[in-house]
Parts: structure tokens; sequence; C-alpha cells
């Protein structure tokens, strides 16, 4: 069966940090590539980091860059998101998804596309208070 399952949210004050973990069973964990995603009340769900566990290729939306560090554990099948700085505007549910290596993903912002992610998870809170 195939999970990813996310943890680590919960709230914080604004610059404070929080470290997601997401693990990953049930697939070849080397053969995807695994993105982190977040979405706000009434708002779309927007790409926020990707990182290529094969090659070590890490993507970041513009607004976390400088702030947040995607990272792979191949060992444990496990990615990281460790976000520092945090803002208000980063509340939301933190997903994480496992697209195919095989999908082109250098091009045109291609890793922010939710419709190449295969499999996902629940989804973890985190909320940023002001």
């Amino acid at each position: 069966e195939v999970q990813l399952v996310e943890s680590g949210g919960g709230l914080v004050q604004a610059g404070g940090s929080l470290r997601l973990s997401c693990a990953a069973s049930g697939f070849t964990f080397n053969d995807y590539a695994i993105g982190w995603f977040r979405q706000a009340p009434g708002k779309e769900r927007e790409g926020v980091s990707c990182v290529s566990s094969s090659d070590g290729h890490t993507f970041y939306a513009d607004s976390v860059k400088g702030r947040f560090t995607i990272s792979s554990d191949n060992a444990k099948n496990t990615v990281y998101l460790q976000m520092n700085s945090l803002k208000p505007e980063d509340t939301g549910v933190y997903y994480c998804a496992a697209r195919p290596k095989t999908l082109p993903i250098f091009l045109l912002r291609r890793w922010t596309l939710r419709n190449d992610y295969v499999y996902w998870g629940q989804g973890t809170q985190v909320t940023v208070s002001s």
C-alpha cells in the first residue's frame, strides 16, 4: 500500500520555525521526486518545494526561497521541509506528494504542476500567528 505520511505541523509565532516530515512507503522512493504543497483557506493548493531524491535537485517557490529548506533521507524514505522565519501567510495545510522522475521537471516550473503528482499525503496543519 502506497503511503505518504506528513508530520511536524503545529502552531508557531511569526519568526519561528517548524520542520515537516514526509515518510514514504509502498513505492520505490528513488524513482520519484517529492514535493511539498500548501493550501490556505479559500485558496488554491500551491507548490512550495520539491526534491528529486535520486539526484538531489531542489526547487522552491519564490515566496519561500531563503527561508525553507527541503532535504531527503533516502535511507529512511523521508523528505523534510525545514521552515524558518515563518510568516502568517505561510499558514495552511501542507501536503507532500510524489511524482515520477521520468516526467520533465526543469522547464517552466513544471514541478509545481499538481497533476504530475500521483501519490498524496493527508496533510498537516501549519498555523503561524502574528
